[in-house]
């Protein structure tokens, strides 16, 4: 407990360290020793909470080289969020249907703000996208690319970047989870059809089609869960 305790501690300090010199991702960090002396504790601790703050994306270790300001990313709380939904849904909970409703939630909730303030530049690669789903689906399959650059650039407007990385998040994680428990791919044709009702509506500056049209996106999966 004390070396946890300890281990937490010198996490915390080295956030501080980053804090108050002001390092930004991919800025170099005192050399281990320095960080010893600088902190005052042990080399072990200062390696444990190096160690525990790489799993969080706040550190980089990059072996022969120093340790860096790491990217800060979503990652590891993408990686938390499927596999707690995995682990549920193959225990016959409702994990996945439930991360499913998040990420709908979410959506279906800002999109009206997208329809009443969306840049002509913006429509126009929403298009672009849509497009490349029509094109992609006579294939037989939307790429997740695709699907996936369509969902980072439906909130961009609204300029907030943390917004954007979060929902993008619930996104990564809802289709690790579908691939981990095999869940059936939606019929190609009826995908393209659902993100062109959306951006049919974003064009038209009509926030409650766009609402309802992002909730007709979400039936397939709830379908197939319900299945």
């Amino acid at each position: 407990m004390v070396r946890g305790t300890m281990a937490e501690g010198t996490q915390a300090r080295i956030k501080q360290l980053i804090l108050r010199d002001g390092l930004a991702p991919g800025d170099p960090l005192p050399p281990e020793s320095e960080l010893v002396r600088l902190l005052d504790v042990s080399r072990n601790s200062v390696r444990e909470a190096l160690k525990a703050l790489q799993a969080v994306s706040i550190v980089e270790v990059r072996h022969g080289y120093g340790t860096y300001v790491g990217p800060l990313t979503l990652e590891p709380f993408v990686e938390g969020v499927a596999f707690r939904a995995a682990v549920a849904h193959r225990h016959g909970q409702p994990g996945l249907y439930e991360l499913m409703e998040v990420r709908e939630a979410l959506e279906a909730g800002l999109i009206p703000a997208v329809a009443r303030s969306l840049p002509a530049q913006d429509l126009a690669a929403l298009k672009d996208l849509v497009r490349q789903m029509a094109r992609e689906a006579q294939g037989g399959q939307v790429q997740s690319g695709t699907d996936r650059a369509f969902h980072q650039a439906l909130y961009r407007s609204l300029g907030n970047v943390l917004l954007v990385e979060v929902l993008d998040a619930f996104w990564v994680a809802l289709r690790q989870v579908r691939e981990h428990c095999a869940d059936g791919s939606q019929d190609p044709q009826e995908t393209a059809r659902q993100h062109q009702a959306i951006v049919e509506a974003l064009e038209a500056g009509d926030g409650d089609r766009a609402v309802a049209a992002m909730h007709r996106h979400f039936d397939g999966i709830r379908r197939r869960l319900a299945e």
